[in-house]
């Protein structure tokens, strides 16, 4: 059974920062990229990072310089560290594959930042 659990979210003031967590478990984490999503209200899924089996990362625009995508390969878990954080952050953040399979969405965690 395949389980990615998010954890680290929370209420933050703008200008703040998280770490987030999500632990795998159910397949072969180290062979797969993995990416970080969020959905704020109102809209859509959208893709925040992503990093491969090498390490190798990529963002999106609007997180670029602020937000740092990385993995454990021995703990099977990937990381979001969240800096200089804004109020359009706002949403519900999700791990998955990179290519995301549509079974492995989690509860996700909630990051909040206060203006």
């Amino acid at each position: 059974q395949v389980q990615l659990v998010e954890s680290g979210g929370g209420l933050v003031q703008a200008g703040g920062s998280l770490r987030l967590s999500c632990a795998v478990s159910g397949i072969i984490f180290s062979i797969h990229a993995m990416g970080w999503y969020r959905q704020a209200p109102g809209k859509q899924r959208e893709l925040v990072a992503t990093i491969t089996t090498g390490g190798s990362t990529n963002y999106g625009d609007s997180v670029k310089g602020r937000f740092t995508i990385s993995r454990d390969n021995a703990k099977n878990t990937v990381y979001l560290q969240m800096n200089s954080l804004k109020p359009e952050d706002t949403g519900v953040y999700y791990c998955n594959t990179e290519a995301p399979h549509p079974d492995y969405w989690g509860q996700g965690t909630q990051v909040t930042v206060s203006s």
